[in-house]
């Protein structure tokens, strides 16, 4: 008989749970923009994609594929924004997790260069280097363009993998690997987002999702369910722009 675990959400899970905290989110925000408690249960959602951004990352086989999938979806809403409102300005979710995905990518190449001792010196600053030029890039993209959740939220992903040592050869680094420690370094580029916002008392309801972290256990559960969530995010607000044009 299995014992019973208290971390017994799985990434999908935890995914399905911040697919229906965005759409209530979203509805809040397109049929109910004076009834805030729609965009405080909605305040969740990013945490918990962003986190899992970082695990994508940690277990992908194809980097450059799944950077790509993201980024190309991406820019593939924005056309979409651009085309059918003149006023949009805001460069989505999607965007701002690209550019997570580039930092973490930086991050995971910066840390297996220094802790290998046979990578040579110039590889280990170069190494360096570009890992402070990937947060660079994603601070001045956002200095010239209004990303979702903004530089910090771009961050997220990356620090949740600041302990990621999934891929490095060496037992004693790799002990420091727990998903509580990650989960804690999250929490803290968290704090710093919510600190930086401009609505402080508006973002701080993002602090709800990490009691949620704490309880994913590591796993992705039994089916694949990626494309769904690929598809998902266009999908629902289609549907919402959909039904509040009909409504107008």
């Amino acid at each position: 008989m299995k014992s019973f675990s208290v971390r017994f959400l799985t990434g999908n899970v935890l995914k399905i749970l911040g697919a229906i905290l965005m759409v209530v989110d979203h509805v809040g925000f397109v049929f109910f923009p004076k009834v805030m408690i729609w965009r405080y249960i909605g305040r969740l959602a990013m945490p918990i994609f962003a986190f899992m951004i970082a695990e994508g990352c940690r277990y992908t086989k194809d980097k450059l594929r799944y950077f790509l999938t993201i980024a190309v979806l991406g820019a593939l809403c924005q056309a979409v924004y651009f085309l059918f409102d003149d006023n949009a300005y805001l460069y989505n979710i999607l965007i701002t997790f690209s550019l997570g995905i580039l930092v973490v990518y930086a991050l995971d190449f910066m840390k297996k260069s220094l802790i290998d001792a046979s990578v040579k010196v110039w590889v280990k600053i170069l190494s360096i280097f570009l890992f402070l030029l990937s947060i660079a890039f994603a601070k001045t993209f956002c200095h010239f363009f209004v990303v979702d959740y903004g530089f910090w939220g771009c961050m997220l992903p990356a620090f949740a993998s600041i302990l990621d040592f999934r891929r490095v050869d060496c037992e004693n680094i790799k002990a420091v690997d727990k998903l509580f420690l990650r989960v804690l370094t999250f929490a803290i580029g968290l704090v710093i987002y919510v600190l930086t916002s401009p609505k402080i008392s508006f973002s701080i309801y993002s602090l709800l999702a990490l009691p949620l972290l704490l309880l994913y256990g590591g796993q992705r559960g039994k089916w694949k369910l990626k494309y769904f969530f690929y598809i998902f995010y266009p999908l629902h607000l289609a549907v919402i722009e959909g039904i509040y044009m009909l409504m107008i």
